[in-house]
């Protein structure tokens, strides 16, 4: 037989209203909505910029896109999650988890992205890391963990 553990109990109104969630989930979708928006600027700034070989290559077009979605479920896993979804919040945690390296990666390539990609995906980086620290955080844990 299966033995599957039962689902945590849902989150308590109390519990997700505490001044401590408030607070972390405040500063998570703050965190989330800049690198939402720094993103969309850099897309922008990818298309005016479009006919500058130098400045512009299919690397950056590509990442450009994949930022702006990645940075665009990023926010709703922030928003749902702070309505109390633990399926969000995990996910919210794996996403921006592993964004952070990629980001360390993508400034450590030599020669595939232009210097203004690297700081802005430099940027973009200081801000998941952020959302890194309030997630992992040990309120947000405990209050997930279906205690």
């Amino acid at each position: 037989m299966n033995a599957r553990s039962p689902h945590p109990a849902p989150l308590s109104h109390e519990r997700l209203n505490h001044p401590r969630s408030l607070a972390a989930f405040r500063t998570t979708k703050l965190l989330a909505t800049g690198y939402l928006a720094i993103s969309v600027a850099t897309l922008a700034v990818i298309a005016l910029l479009r006919n500058n070989t130098s400045a512009v290559n299919d690397a950056v077009w590509t990442r450009g896109g994949f930022v702006v979605l990645s940075a665009s479920v990023t926010c709703l896993c922030a928003a749902r999650a702070a309505r109390g979804s633990r399926g969000a919040y995990r996910r919210l945690r794996i996403l921006s988890g592993v964004m952070v390296p990629v980001i360390a990666l993508i400034i450590a390539l030599p020669g595939t992205f232009p210097l203004w990609m690297k700081t802005d995906q430099g940027l973009c980086g200081l801000v998941l890391l952020g959302i890194v620290a309030t997630v992992n955080g040990k309120h947000l844990r405990e209050l997930f963990a279906g205690r």
